[in-house]
Formats: C-alpha cells, sequence, structure tokens
C-alpha cells in the first residue's frame, strides 16, 4: 500500500493489517469463509511439503511443483482481492460484488495451468485464443492484486518490462530487440516456469510458506512477547537499555518474521516509547526500532524469505547460504547495539530500574553459568544423539522423540514454576523491567522448536521445506499442549478450556501465516514477469552494458551504480520481490563487468551485495514504511526518522563493498579454526570501530583526525589485502604446461581463477576472469569437464570446444572457442594480516587519548 502523508493519522496495528494480512473486515459469515479459504490454504502447504502424499498416491494423485505452484497462486490472489480494499474509499465492513467477481475469476487464470495441465502438455508452444486471453486476463488481474497488497512501485516495475517486452523495435539501438507477438509473450508468461510460475514462485510455494507459518504459529503461542521481555530483563537496566533491547528483540523476531513492517510494531509498539523515556529523541527511537527490524531481513536462517531464493538462484545449499550470510548480520547487529551505546553515553543516558538487588558480579556468574550449561547440554545431546543413530539405526528416531518429549515437558515444568508473562503497558507512569531469571525460564520451551529447525538443517541435512514441517509440527504440537500441562503444574485443571484455548490458538496461527503469505505469493508471481521478460529479450545484457558505459569501466564506479541502482528497484517492494528484481537486473552486471576487471568473487557474494542495497530501501525516505510505522509510534516526523536510520545503517551499507573485496567476511577461504576467529575478531573489531568512527564519539568526542583515523584502521581491518597489494599483486599467472599442472594439482571440489579471451556471438572481443569449479582429481581436461567446459590444447592456452547447457560455465558468460590463457596462483608474499599490527597500534593511541582526555573532561550533553 502507499505510504500515508500524514503521520499523526496513521494507526499502526490497521498499517500493519494493510500491508501484511489486509485491512478489510467483512461480516461474521465472509470472515469465516476466508479465514477457510486462509486455513485451507495452510493445511494444504502443510500436505504438499510432508511425506503424506507418497505413502497415498494410489489414491490421490501426487502433484508436480507447477501444479502446486498454480494452486498456490490461486489462494493468494483469491484472499488479495477478497482481503485487501481496492482504494482507501472502498468498503471494509463487507466485500462488494465487484471483488467476488475479480477474486473468482483471478482463481480460475491463476489455476488454469493446473485444470488444464494434460490438454496444455499435449500442445506445447501452441496456445488456443482461451489460453492467451485467459493469460491476458490472468496477468491484468495479478497486477491489480499485486497494487492492493504492495502498492504500486512493484507494478510499475511490471509494467515498464512488459512494456518493453512489445515495444522492442522501437527502442533506441542500444536496448533494441526484436520484440515478441502477445501469443508468444502470453505464453511465455502464464503457460511455461520461464515467467509467472518461475523459480520465485516456487520458492514461494516450496519454502518461503512454511517458514512463514512456521514463525505465525511461534508467535502466537507466545514466543515474541517472550522475546521482547526476555530482551528487557537481560538489557533494560543498561545505560541506553530499551534501545539496546529493542536491537536484540528485533533480531530474535526478526529471525522468525517475513515482514520489516509487522517487525517494527511487533516490538516497536513496546521499545519505542521507553527509548524516549530515558533520553533518545523521537527521531532516534523510531530509527533504532526501523534499523534493527530491516536487519531482521539480513539475519539467518529465513532473512526475509530471501535464503530461499538464494538457494535456487546461486545455485549452492541452504546450509551454505545460512553460513555465507551470518557474519556480516551478526557484526552488523552488534554495531547498531554500539551505535546506541555511543548515543546513550553522549547524551549521559540511565537504564530502567531493576526489580531485583543482585550485585553485577552476581548478574554476570548467573550469565556465564546459564550460557556454560546451555553449551554442556548441546554437546551432549549432540553425541548422544548421534551414539543412538550409530548403534540403534531407524529404532533411534523414536527414543529420540521420546527424549524431546521429556524435554519439553521438563521446560513446561520450568515455567510453570514462574509467573505468567503479562503485556505490560510502555507508557506508564512506573515501569520496572522484569526479574531476569524468572522471565527467560518461563518460556525455554519455545526455543525447542528452533532448535528442532536447525537441527534438522545443520545435522540432519534435510531440505529447507522438510526441515520447516517438522518443526512446524511440532510447534502445533506445543500449541495445543502448553497450556494444558502448565495448567496441570499449576493445579489448574480446567483441561477442557485449556485444550480449546490452545486449538484456537492454532487456528489463528495458521489463518494468520496464510494471510502474511498473501503479500509474498502476489510478489514472487509478479516479480516472474520480471524474470520472464530478462529470458524472453534478453535486457539483463542491457543493463550491463548501460552500466558499462555510465561507469566508463572503472570498477569502484561499477559497483556504486549498481548499489543506486539496486537502491531505486527496491524502493517501495517486499524483500522476497526486491530480491528477484536485483538479483535478476544487477547481479549479472557485476559478475560480467566485475569479471573483465579481476574481480573474480563466488556468486553468492555478488547476490548478497544487490540484496543488501535492494534492503536499504526499506529504510531510505520517502518510501520506507518501515520508517513510517516507526515514526507513528514515536509520534516524530517520518522523513528526518527515516534519515536518521538510514545514518544508522550505514555501517550496513559498507558491507557489501568490504566483502565483495575481501570474501573472507563470508567465511569463503578460511584455512582452519584459528583462522576463522581471526576474521570473525578483526571483523567485529572493524565493525564498532567504524560505528566509533561515523558517530563521532569512541571513549570521549572525538576529532575530526581522529574519526579519520579510526575510518583508515577500519578499512584496514576489513580489508587487509588493499595494502599489501599496493607492493605485490596477491596472484602469479601461469601459461602453457604449468597451467596444466596447477590445475591437475588443485585440490578436490576447490575453484581455480582463470583469464579467459575471445571473441562472443556479438562479435565483440572478450578478456576477463572466472572463477571454475574442479570436481575430484583427475587431469586438466577431465577436472574442467566437472564445470561444463570441454576443452582441447591449443598451443599454451586450451581452447574452449564445447560448454554444457545448464553448467556453472554457462551461467559464467564462457562460450565455444573461447580460450583459456593461464590461471592465477596465490602469490608468494607475506600474509596480508601482518597489517592488522600497525592498524591495532593506531587503534590503541586513540584509545589512549581519548581515555585520558575522558577522565579530565567533563560529561558530554545535548
Amino acid at each position: 500500500m502507499n505510504a500515508p502523508s500524514n503521520v499523526a493519522d496513521i494507526d499502526v496495528n490497521q498499517l500493519v493489517e494493510d500491508n501484511d494480512t489486509g485491512g478489510r473486515q467483512p461480516g461474521p459469515v465472509v470472515a469465516r469463509l476466508l479465514m477457510g479459504v486462509a486455513l485451507a490454504w495452510s493445511l494444504f502447504q502443510l500436505w504438499i511439503a510432508s511425506p503424506l502424499p507418497y505413502m497415498v498416491s494410489n489414491l490421490i494423485p501426487v502433484l508436480n511443483d507447477t501444479q502446486t505452484r498454480a494452486i498456490h497462486l490461486a489462494f493468494a490472489v483469491f484472499l488479495a482481492f477478497m482481503a485487501y480494499p481496492a482504494s482507501k474509499r472502498s468498503p471494509r465492513d463487507h466485500v462488494p460484488l465487484l471483488d467476488w467477481a475479480l477474486a473468482l475469476v483471478g482463481a480460475f487464470a491463476a489455476s488454469y495451468i493446473f485444470v488444464f495441465y494434460r490438454e496444455l502438455a499435449t500442445r506445447p508452444g501452441q496456445p488456443t485464443p482461451m489460453d492467451v486471453w485467459t493469460a491476458v486476463v490472468g496477468i491484468v488481474l495479478l497486477l491489480e492484486a499485486t497494487r492492493r497488497v504492495l502498492g504500486l512501485p512493484m507494478v510499475i516495475v511490471a509494467l515498464v518490462f512488459l512494456t518493453y517486452t512489445f515495444a522492442g523495435p522501437y527502442m533506441p539501438d542500444l536496448m533494441a530487440h526484436k520484440g515478441a507477438s502477445l501469443d508468444r509473450a502470453m505464453t511465455h508468461q502464464w503457460l511455461t516456469t520461464e515467467g509467472v510460475y518461475g523459480v520465485a514462485l516456487g520458492v514461494s510455494s516450496g519454502f518461503i510458506f512454511l517458514f512463514v507459518l512456521f514463525g505465525s504459529l511461534l508467535d502466537k503461542a507466545g514466543a515474541g512477547n517472550y522475546f521482547i521481555k526476555s530482551a528487557f530483563a537481560l538489557l533494560g537496566h543498561m545505560r541506553g537499555g530499551p534501545a539496546k533491547a529493542a536491537v536484540v528483540s528485533s533480531a530474535a523476531t526478526g529471525v522468525i518474521s517475513g515482514s520489516s513492517i509487522a517487525n517494527v510494531v511487533t516490538t516497536g509498539t513496546f521499545t519505542i516509547p521507553l527509548m524516549k523515556r530515558v533520553g533518545y529523541r523521537g527521531d532516534q527511537a523510531g530509527a533504532v526500532e526501523v534499523s534493527s527490524s530491516v536487519n531482521g531481513q539480513i539475519m539467518p536462517p529465513v532473512m526475509g524469505a530471501a535464503a530461499f531464493l538464494m538457494v535456487e538462484y546461486v545455485g549452492i545449499p541452504y546450509v551454505d547460504v545460512m553460513k555465507h550470510a551470518f557474519l556480516p548480520a551478526v557484526i552488523s547487529y552488534i554495531a547498531l547495539f554500539y551505535i546506541v551505546h555511543l548515543e546513550a553515553l553522549k547524551a549521559n543516558m540511565t537504564g530502567l530500574p531493576r526489580r531485583g538487588n543482585s550485585t553485577a558480579s552476581q548478574r554476570l556468574v548467573s550469565f556465564l553459568m546459564t550460557v556454560a550449561g546451555f553449551i554442556v547440554l548441546a554437546g551432549i545431546t549432540y553425541y548422544v544423539i548421534g551414539f543412538l543413530k550409530s548403534a540403534l539405526g531407524d529404532a533411534a528416531t523414536a527414543l529420540i522423540g521420546l527424549g524431546l518429549m521429556a524435554v519439553y515437558v521438563a521446560l513446561l515444568w520450568v515455567g510453570s514454576r514462574q509467573p505468567e508473562l503479562p503485556l505490560d503497558d510502555p507508557n506508564a507512569p512506573v515501569f520496572e523491567l522484569p526479574e531476569t531469571g524468572p522471565t527467560v525460564k518461563s518460556g525455554l520451551h519455545y526455543l525447542l522448536s528452533v532448535v528442532v529447525l536447525v537441527w534438522c538443517l545443520m545435522v540432519e541435512r534435510l531440505s529447507p521445506a522438510l526441515s520447516a514441517f517438522w518443526a512446524t509440527l511440532f510447534m502445533i504440537f506445543v500449541m495445543l499442549t502448553q497450556k494444558p500441562i502448565i495448567g496441570f503444574f499449576r493445579g489448574d485443571h480446567r483441561f477442557g478450556e485449556q485444550v480449546k484455548a490452545g486449538f484456537q490458538d492454532l487456528i489463528d496461527g495458521l489463518v494468520t501465516g496464510a494471510r502474511n503469505m498473501i503479500g509474498i505469493g502476489v510478489a514472487t508471481a509478479a516479480a516472474g514477469i520480471i524474470v520472464g521478460t530478462v529470458s524472453l529479450t534478453g535486457v539483463g545484457l542491457v543493463m550491463t552494458e548501460v552500466v558499462e558505459i555510465l561507469s566508463g569501466g572503472n570498477l569502484m564506479l561499477m559497483l556504486v551504480l549498481v548499489a543506486v541502482i539496486s537502491l531505486i528497484l527496491g524502493m517501495g517492494l517486499p524483500t522476497t520481490a526486491n530480491y528477484i528484481v536485483v538479483s535478476t537486473l544487477m547481479a549479472p552486471v557485476i559478475v560480467e563487468l566485475g569479471a573483465q576487471s579481476g574481480l573474480i568473487v563466488p556468486l553468492i557474494a555478488v547476490h548478497l551485495f544487490v540484496f543488501y542495497f535492494g534492503l536499504m530501501a526499506d529504510v531510505t525516505p520517502p518510501v520506507g514504511l518501515a520508517s513510517f510505522a516507526a515514526a507513528a509510534i514515536a509520534k516524530h516526523d517520518p522523513i528526518k526518522t527515516g534519515i536518521t536510520a538510514f545514518y544508522y545503517s550505514m555501517r550496513t551499507a559498507i558491507l557489501p563493498f568490504l566483502f565483495i573485496f575481501n570474501t573472507q567476511l563470508l567465511l569463503i577461504g578460511l584455512d582452519g579454526p584459528l583462522h576463522v576467529i581471526l576474521t570473525m575478531g578483526t571483523a567485529l573489531i572493524a565493525m564498532l570501530v567504524f560505528a566509533a568512527a561515523t558517530s563521532g564519539y569512541f571513549f570521549a568526542r572525538s576529532r575530526w583526525y581522529e574519526s579519520i583515523a579510526l575510518l583508515l584502521v577500519c578499512f584496514t581491518l576489513f580489508r587487509p589485502g588493499f595494502w599489501l597489494d599496493m607492493v605485490h599483486p596477491p596472484f602469479d599467472e601461469l601459461r602453457g604446461e604449468a597451467m596444466m599442472q596447477s590445475i591437475e594439482a588443485a585440490p578436490a571440489n576447490t575453484g581455480k581463477r582463470v583469464w579467459i579471451e575471445g571473441m562472443n556471438m556479438d562479435g565483440k572481443d572478450i578478456r576477463k576472469g572466472a572463477l571454475i569449479p574442479l570436481g575430484a582429481p583427475g587431469d586438466a581436461k577431465t577436472r574442467l569437464a566437472s564445470a561444463g567446459l570441454t576443452v582441447m590444447p591449443d598451443g599454451d592456452t586450451l581452447m574452449v570446444v564445447g560448454v554444457k547447457f545448464g553448467s556453472t560455465a554457462e551461467k559464467l558468460g564462457i562460450e565455444q572457442s573461447f580460450h583459456i590463457t593461464s590461471v592465477e596462483v596465490p602469490a608468494d608474499r607475506p600474509a596480508k594480516e601482518w597489517l592488522f599490527l600497525p592498524a591495532f597500534a593506531v587503534l590503541g593511541l586513540i584509545v589512549f587519548l581519548q581515555r585520558r582526555r575522558a577522565k579530565t573532561a567533563a560529561p558530554v550533553k545535548r
């Protein structure tokens, strides 16, 4: 929906409904119908994710991916027209007849590929008039549903690309193409898996729905309130405590949330008033919440549902996506935590009062004992389960299940000994922090479902869909049983009422999960139009040429242009659509132009680069809805809140430029645990130093030259190789026989940096680098064949005589008749990490100067 213009008029809860679940509240009969349809959608998604369809395949046919995508979109389009009014003036208390008609026709058009699947399979590429007009109506209604749910930005982008499909012959030479007929365009977009029903909608149907449903059930069970209260109990007493609690609670809820706006409202209604109470300005309080919530979209495991799209687009396992995204997300959150600490120091703020009287040392010992207990328990669990699986085989599953139930009941018993967690009023005249021990102990059983999810993903290595299914199934069990069991332990034997309340919470969670998916469903479908246009017209190559012309071949200018374009493309788009658009259009630009400039990086680094800048649009005025929601709660100017949030988010904006040049920040190319610890430690220190430099305050208010020195220290810690590269290049080139030997000697399943030259199909001379993955040990030809290349010696080079369709080599833009001229191997030079020493020396000097100044200076006040 469009951002409201007057912040004073915003009802934040209505804003969430308008943007995430639909703002219409019809009469009881229609409301029950919508609830039934949403419930049916959730149950359908659980059914196709479970092993059950394969067990009863002789009774009910198993649906293929295309069919499930069609049903998924039909649910989304139907609910979009029923739940979202056409405009602000449209009735909200009933569904107009026109919307009924649009919902039914839209659902039919969306399910057309399912209903007539057999007929369409018999005539591929030969659409009937019925096929074409159904596609036309379907795309029109999909764009109208998208406008209602997401607002105009996504629709405008899709319409621009549709227009480009037909207007190709009339475009300037740089952008011209032969165009497409209506039959061809509609077939491509609506009747194949190249457009609307492509990878993006498949990921929405196969992965995203289950994770959003899991998060919804976790929230309805009470985990959201538990995360917020626990963060306040642990951190609220510190300087600027509410802001620090906002960062941590938003990180916790962001892990299970796919919406930055919902995250802002869920935690912000509680945290923002308390931040203002301890001394933060309204724009600062709102900005901290916005930055925290938007950062939730880069935090594994869900990453605003983009993680699952990256699996398909980058072609690496889900576990690897989480691993690569982990360090940047964590250091970004810790830096925001440090920023609010510095703001509290500058304003001489205090924390909120505690209820208990324990000393700092007692609290520290208690915290360390709790953490140590969890680590020991995790280690015991891992090795005991591993032993049971090796000793008992398949029979171990039942025993592990019984153990899980025993732990669940034990944690409920612990929680039942604690007082219930009420929803406190942050605007109350006297607000005391909840006690830490009882608060944390009251909801430990919520963490079990997260443990089940992570265990299935990381240890059992199940698919994301199956992992989310088992975690959701366990969450359903929790919702049905937690209230009766806690009641039993507390001596409250109203089992009937408690079971009924748990069942009602479950239904609400299933319905809310489905309604939260309406926006993601239509967004991924509408983004499919853009993807379809790229594959139909080749507009991606046009974007590469435009950026190449504007950047003049300068690598840094190219990256800045891609960042700005990604930011513009991301404005007004939800996280999933945002990622699809920027990765489809801008990621190939970095891959191609970067390779020509010698920037050879793994594809995941490129996709994270464009994803981070696309997400910055959630913060940036004038479109950032998350800033509007936070400003409404803070009762402050939304534009100023957005600008402050962008300032706080600068640490997120510099990260992509750093990990694109230093992929060790993505935990790539590290040698052993010590190297991992060194990389993570220096990255964390560097980000904290950056926060201090941009805040103008470290141990005291910084002098201008100290801020510049801190920025240089930050840059050196993040990218130590920059200075060393000026003295000695990082790689040596090998040619001829030495090149062949280097490829043969490379370790199994690693990559090799190679330089490629040749003339492409457009007659353009190409020289670029590429990171070629090598398979099992063997001769050079065999190892290159694992990447899809067939080569033959040609003097000192290897000539490419064949490129396998769909292979890594094809994705890297390698064509037949290209020549592999050389390979790069690490140069024999001192380790770049030696440059950490002068950086730490400068940092130590600044710390010494500021600490000495702070002892003599009066407290800084605003």
